[in-house]
């Protein structure tokens, strides 16, 4: 409480007291702590980590991306491809399975971890591979090709104009487009003599075979055409055509196509110069047995 002021003479005012006031100020934990800094730095890495997820998705070829997997994959894991069941609760095993310890009984061994590889199972079982008898008649096809071109005095020049890639459809077979060799006239879907022999023997090679096929043509990224008529969707899609035309007439029956593409300049063979005429050509797919 503070005191009454001091009484003075007549003319001197009196003296204001002196008050002191103390205020306490309770801690600003909750302004000032650093729980929120490492709930953003967990954000920003979590982030960080997600960005390069995407860019190696996005800069990767599937091989790679499978290279990448397999690099982080625990020691000890191994994937149990070949097993009957493996989709099952045991993932491929049983309660009663023959144990492969490295030591026998009454011994401690070290014993893998299995993880099923996906959902399907491993290989069929009783059949193998159920695409190994593709692979094989791919392989035979591909030699008999080769060797049918190259006896030939007039075509041998040719044989590097046919490419084989193995795709996730099937065998596809190129025919490829070079400074010295146009299957096409230009601007038309007209095939050149030369062309037209050459798909012929690939009409014969692959005419008794039960797989079925898919042709898609190809053009490079030149503008074609008057505008409003005709362009290299077109101008693809017609060639796709002739060259369906031409492995009939060869001997290569109407119910073997299942389909027949036209896709532009989209899917170039040398994606570095869309303008290269090797851009230029005619794909011929044969797709794996159903």
């Amino acid at each position: 409480m503070a005191k009454p002021p001091v009484k003075r003479g007549v003319n001197e005012p009196p003296v204001r007291p002196i008050i002191v006031k103390k205020i306490i100020e309770a801690p600003h934990a909750g302004h000032h702590g650093g729980a929120w800094k490492v709930a953003y730095a967990d954000f920003v890495t979590a982030m960080m980590a997600f960005f390069l997820l995407m860019w190696l998705l996005g800069a990767t070829t599937e091989k790679q991306r499978k290279s990448i997997a397999d690099y982080f994959s625990p020691t000890l894991v191994e994937m149990r491809q070949n097993s009957a069941g493996s989709n099952g609760p045991f993932g491929g095993d049983s309660i009663t399975a023959k144990d492969n310890y490295p030591n026998r009984a009454s011994g401690v061994g070290n014993r893998s971890i299995t993880i099923p590889k996906d959902s399907t199972g491993g290989a069929n079982i009783m059949g193998g591979d159920p695409k190994a008898a593709d692979r094989k008649r791919f392989e035979d096809l591909k030699r008999a090709l080769q060797v049918r071109i190259d006896s030939k005095a007039g075509m041998k020049r040719l044989l590097k104009n046919i490419r084989f890639t193995d795709t996730r459809d099937g065998l596809r077979i190129d025919i490829v487009d070079e400074a010295d060799f146009a299957m096409f006239a230009s601007g038309t879907d007209q095939l050149s003599p030369q062309a037209r022999d050459l798909v012929s023997e690939v009409a014969k090679v692959v005419a008794d075979v039960p797989n079925d096929l898919i042709v898609r043509g190809h053009t490079d990224s030149i503008p074609y055409g008057v505008r409003g008529t005709r362009n290299n969707w077109t101008l693809s899609t017609a060639r796709a055509e002739a060259t369906r035309q031409a492995l009939l007439l060869a001997g290569v029956a109407a119910p073997r196509y299942a389909r027949i593409e036209g896709v532009a300049d989209r899917e170039p063979y040398v994606p570095s110069d869309r303008l290269d005429p090797r851009n230029r050509r005619m794909s011929i797919t044969l797709t794996w047995s159903r």
